[in-house]
């Protein structure tokens, strides 16, 4: 099957990974708002969304109620009244620009899918694991910073179409917000690639590689990058909410004082697009949290996934290994996706003066000083 995939044009290659990251997306985008509204109703103590069903269900016995219970199939309700729902323009926006932005929006949320890594398979040939990716590429965790930072430009361009004060306001502090915290988010990163990018390595930025270095099963080698920089993993986390925009840190949108924010004139299909591109956002930023700092697909600190293989003898079955390394990244990814949900639902919004402040005067200078320590740790230990 895989040969069959590389003999293709590259163009043929190119649109199928299109169409599966278009189709593995906008399903986790859905189940992760059903998710949301689920998680805020068992913390406030309510069932949730629990009425809606098919007709078709109810037929079933015992497995149709509990589907309607879960809310399952409020899901289908939700897809199908946004996409069919009536979706005018408002006369006072610049209609080009507006109707670009949720577009925008799923651009960098969509590419930056195509650069994580999501598991690995046992290559019999060379004897090791290979990773599941889209694009294999050396600057794999550049190329996520760097295209993932460029969505705040379809928040600006909302703001900005809608000609409305609330939404520009809400695009206004999206741009202040990004440019407070992506400073802190990339200092956390730095000492990981210090640690990977060693004198007498190959230097490189691949998360594969950030991955295969806590793969081990020695102390150092298989110690996950979160217990030893539990400061860089906490200040990527927090950085990593003020970028996604999710509560506390959800100033573009401000229902108290900017009605909607960024998004107030927007409704039906066009609407559902930031969320999607929202929840893109949290399920990217959270598998690269889990490969930076929670080992990624190995199942546990100094057991990684080849010596599980060798355990059961998988070596050759490697698409049984690669099942098993896809369900062990996506079940640290979706505690993360619940982990963002739990704070949303616990922690009220911050002020926007103590977002500015917690991200210029505490934040950052805790990740300068963070790096500054563990480059100073790395230069002494290698001497």
């Amino acid at each position: 099957m895989a040969d069959l995939f590389f003999n293709l044009p590259p163009l043929v290659q190119m649109v199928l990974k299109g169409l599966a990251v278009i189709l593995v997306i906008f399903p986790i985008a859905g189940a992760s708002s059903l998710a949301e509204r689920k998680v805020a109703a068992w913390i406030q103590d309510r069932p949730g969304p629990n009425r809606t069903m098919v007709i078709w269900a109810k037929y079933i016995p015992i497995l149709g109620p509990f589907l309607q219970r879960l809310g399952l199939f409020q899901l289908l309700a939700d897809g199908g009244k946004l996409l069919l729902k009536e979706d005018p323009i408002p006369g006072h926006v610049n209609k080009f620009y507006y109707v670009a932005a949720p577009i925008v929006a799923l651009i960098p949320a969509f590419s930056t899918v195509t650069f994580v890594p999501f598991g690995a398979y046992w290559d019999v040939a060379v004897n090791a694991m290979r990773p599941l990716m889209l694009v294999n590429v050396d600057i794999g965790l550049l190329a996520v910073l760097a295209v993932g930072s460029l969505g705040v430009y379809s928040v600006i361009l909302a703001g900005w179409a809608s000609n409305s004060k609330y939404p520009f306001l809400g695009s206004v502090r999206a741009s202040a917000q990004l440019i407070s915290y992506e400073l802190s988010l990339t200092l956390s990163v730095v000492p990981v690639l210090l640690w990977i990018n060693a004198p007498g390595q190959e230097a490189s930025m691949s998360l594969v590689r950030v991955v295969e270095l806590q793969s081990g099963t020695g102390f150092w080698s298989g110690t996950w990058f979160g217990m030893l920089m539990p400061v860089s993993a906490l200040i990527y986390l927090v950085a990593m909410f003020a970028e996604t925009n999710r509560l506390p840190f959800d100033m573009p949108e401000g229902e108290a004082e900017l009605v909607g924010g960024f998004h107030t004139e927007y409704g039906s299909f066009k609407w559902s697009l930031f969320f999607v591109a929202e929840y893109a956002h949290m399920l990217v930023g959270s598998g690269v949290f889990v490969l930076l700092f929670l080992g990624g697909w190995n199942p546990l600190p100094w057991v990684p996934l080849a010596s599980v293989t060798q355990w059961l003898g998988l070596q050759n079955w490697p698409v049984i290994v690669g099942l098993l390394s896809i369900a062990i990244f996506m079940v640290k990814t979706l505690f993360m996706i619940f982990f963002f949900m739990w704070i949303r639902w616990t922690i009220p919004r911050f002020r926007y003066d103590q977002v500015m402040k917690l991200g210029w005067q505490k934040l950052l200078p805790l990740a300068i000083a963070n790096l500054l320590a563990y480059a100073i740790g790395f230069a002494v230990l290698q001497n």
